[in-house]
């Protein structure tokens, strides 16, 4: 921008998209227009111009650049971000800070928020207020691009992976065009000035590292001793991107609660202490409804001796409410809902709370807890205490942790009773990524437990489930 822009621009006078102020004295009124701007539809302030238009220009130093930047970011919520220029002009400089129509309206200045009608800032009325939350939180946070990312900052082989499982899971196939052309068409990417800009969407789903971009997108899981957070056992915070954190916080899950198995006849059944697919439900909808406005706040997986809490930062969307939330049905971030219902990660349309509280009456433990806490959503599984093995017949029960098996052992033994599955020493180490000679001590143990018979010789080894 020059001095004749600026020159331009006075001389059509303030209206909807342009507004003057004759000094820094006015700053503080002025954040209600930067508020204004971005609730409605963008617009630039000029400083150093009267009502009159008459272009007087300001002295501009150091401290004068520093004081309008941290002003206008302390006093609005959400942040405003303007782009901030200085023009020199005859009689000084004229500051022109631009503000962008945005995606993550409404905006407070100041506690209070503001709309652009005509060369007015209004303030806005409850229900324009809570139509314009309802719209942030359809729309803003997934497509929002991540302005110091690259195309390159996205991984090509965890898109292929998510192709391949939408194929499969729901029979779309990827449309014949170049890459880039369909990562526009997912959301994935958006183009800015020329080039491919990733959305947050599409750093979480296929990022090489999202956490480089989105720290507090991380999920947090911990394991305590007993019932308070006092002494924790196990704790780790999960990066990668959003399935890949989804599938280690149920590994993380498995492998610090109990797991039970009985023989009944010649039939042998695997009993948990809680229905997994109930936890992961949860974990699914937490990483899935969040709030990622909510910066420095993750998702939280607490694993005690009686219970497990997933606390999902933002608590539940306007209009949704405890009562209501098995009808009501408001995605707070859809793109990303989108991609997890792709690969059946998540069902849609709002099935998740009834099926985690059929999972959990079918498993014989009462239905989860459901919180909503202003800042956090906490949905809490209550477990079989003492009474684990009360869910099935005592004859014929074994701890399969009692008898030290490690995660990995655990979950072969799983695949190898529950889907009937045969493991070569091959499969065992692309399962688990371990080497030849760790698979075959495993798989020795499992052995040694019984549970598992040794068929063939040679390459043709294989280990099934007795």
């Amino acid at each position: 921008m020059d001095a004749d822009e600026i020159r331009r621009l006075v001389s059509q006078g303030e209206g909807q998209q342009l507004e003057f102020k004759r000094s820094l004295a006015e700053l503080g009124t002025a954040t209600r227009t930067v508020a204004a701007f971005a609730n409605t539809d963008g617009g630039v302030l000029l400083f150093g111009v009267r009502d009159s238009g008459e272009i007087i220009g300001v002295e501009v130093s150091q401290t004068t650049r520093e004081r309008i930047v941290n002003r206008i970011t302390g006093a609005t919520d959400p942040v405003v971000y303007p782009s901030v220029e200085y023009v020199p002009v005859e009689r000084g400089v004229v500051i022109a800070v631009r503000v962008a129509p945005s995606d993550n309206r409404p905006h407070l200045s100041e506690g209070r928020a503001y709309k652009r009608v005509g060369a007015a800032d209004v303030q806005l009325k409850r229900d324009e207020y809570e139509r314009l939350l309802l719209t942030r939180s359809r729309t803003a946070f997934g497509r929002q691009p991540v302005v110091e990312a690259h195309y390159t900052d996205l991984d090509e082989e965890r898109v292929r992976w998510y192709l391949a499982q939408r194929a499969e899971q729901r029979g779309i196939s990827a449309p014949d065009v170049p890459l880039p052309d369909l990562l526009t068409g997912l959301g994935a990417v958006v183009e800015q000035e020329g080039q491919l800009i990733p959305t947050c969407a599409g750093i979480l789903f296929f990022g090489h590292d999202p956490q480089a971009w989105i720290p507090h997108s991380q999920v947090r899981v911990a394991r305590f001793q007993g019932t308070s957070t006092t002494h924790f056992i196990d704790r780790a915070d999960l990066r990668g991107t959003l399935p890949e954190m989804i599938d280690a916080a149920e590994q993380f899950i498995r492998r610090n609660t109990r797991l039970a198995a009985k023989i009944v006849g010649f039939r042998r059944r695997e009993v948990t202490e809680y229905p997994y697919a109930a936890i992961r439900e949860a974990v699914c909808n937490a990483v899935c409804h969040r709030d990622y406005r909510i910066e420095g706040a993750s998702v939280r997986i607490m694993v005690f001796a009686d219970r497990i809490e997933v606390n999902s930062p933002g608590g539940l969307p306007p209009g949704v409410t405890l009562a209501n939330i098995e009808r009501k049905h408001v995605l707070r971030n859809p793109l990303i809902a989108n991609y997890l219902y792709d690969i059946f990660y998540i069902e849609k349309w709002g099935t998740g709370i009834a099926r985690m509280r059929r999972l959990m009456r079918e498993h014989g433990l009462a239905e989860p807890h459901l919180e909503d806490l202003g800042d956090f959503f906490a949905v809490t599984f209550y477990g079989p205490g003492d009474r684990i093995l009360d869910l099935i017949p005592e004859e014929g029960v074994t701890d399969l942790r009692a008898l030290g098996l490690n995660e990995r052992q655990i979950e072969a033994l799983r695949l190898m009773v529950n889907e009937g599955k045969a493991l070569s020493n091959a499969d065992y180490r692309r399962l688990f990524r371990v080497s030849k000679n760790t698979a075959s001590r495993d798989l020795q143990g499992l052995v040694k437990t019984g549970w598992v018979r040794v068929e063939g010789t040679g390459r043709g080894t294989r280990y099934r489930a007795v």
